[in-house]
């Protein structure tokens, strides 16, 4: 997972700018913030329901992060590749040319600001749900680093015969290396590369369950963004407040 943590293969100066700021703002800012104003909007618009989910089992709790954050994102996610607009926002998340645990909050600093999930988070937080987040977070960014990683972990677990049952659940239930991988290709035509689909962030049964998933056990040659045109750290960080003048 920290294979060349600090000298991925191709990376420019500007990649650990994105990286450094985009991530230092989602954790000390932008995370928080959302959260503090949906459980604060939510205590004013419905004062009495604050903690009415408390007593509720944790299964059924962590059930509904799954739907209205781990789901929500999922869409968050497939808008964004599918609305110009949106894209870039998320664009600085495919720029990287590597993958690796320093690109999973690398997106433009308004895109995380804008995700149905943190909002609805805050809100479940207001209705007694805290408790079961605080396991649910842990547990999602586990899967999600571990995706992203470049230490492909699952690619040893295929060669193991008496495995196949178990990874064949697995990789059509989580995201791992090799189907998120595939989401951060950079040449669709090389047959494994699947950015438009592979979405998922913690379930990636929801690109099953919803017909974006593309399952090869391979990994792509290349990363990074196909047939678009550079564009500054400025920009990746700031659009639209920021748009390159040579565009």
């Amino acid at each position: 997972m920290f294979s060349q943590f600090f000298k991925k293969p191709r990376q420019s100066p500007k990649d650990a700018i994105v990286e450094v700021i985009s991530t230092s703002t989602l954790v000390l800012l932008t995370q928080p913030l959302v959260l503090f104003l949906s459980f604060t909007a939510a205590l004013y618009a419905f004062p009495e329901w604050q903690d009415v989910l408390r007593d509720y089992p944790f299964w059924f709790l962590f059930l509904l992060f799954l739907l209205f954050d781990d789901m929500t994102q999922y869409w968050w996610h497939r808008l964004a590749h599918n609305v110009p607009l949106l894209y870039n926002l998320h664009r600085p998340h495919h720029e990287a040319s590597y993958m690796s645990i320093r690109i999973v909050y690398r997106n433009n600093l308004f895109y995380y600001f804008l995700m149905p999930g943190i909002w609805f988070s805050g809100v479940l937080i207001y209705l007694g749900a805290g408790w079961v987040y605080a396991v649910y977070v842990v547990l999602k960014m586990t899967v999600i680093f571990a995706a992203h990683s470049d230490i492909r972990w699952d690619k040893a677990l295929y060669k193991v015969s008496w495995l196949a049952p178990l990874m064949w659940i697995l990789e059509r239930l989580i995201s791992t290396p090799s189907t998120h991988s595939a989401h951060h290709g950079k040449h669709m035509e090389d047959g494994v590369t699947h950015y438009k689909g592979n979405y998922g962030n913690l379930l990636f049964f929801w690109d099953v369950l919803f017909g974006s998933a593309k399952i090869t056990r391979r990994y792509p040659a290349e990363y990074g963004v196909e047939n678009m045109s550079d564009t500054s750290a400025a920009e990746q960080l700031l659009w639209p407040v920021v748009r390159d003048r040579k565009k």
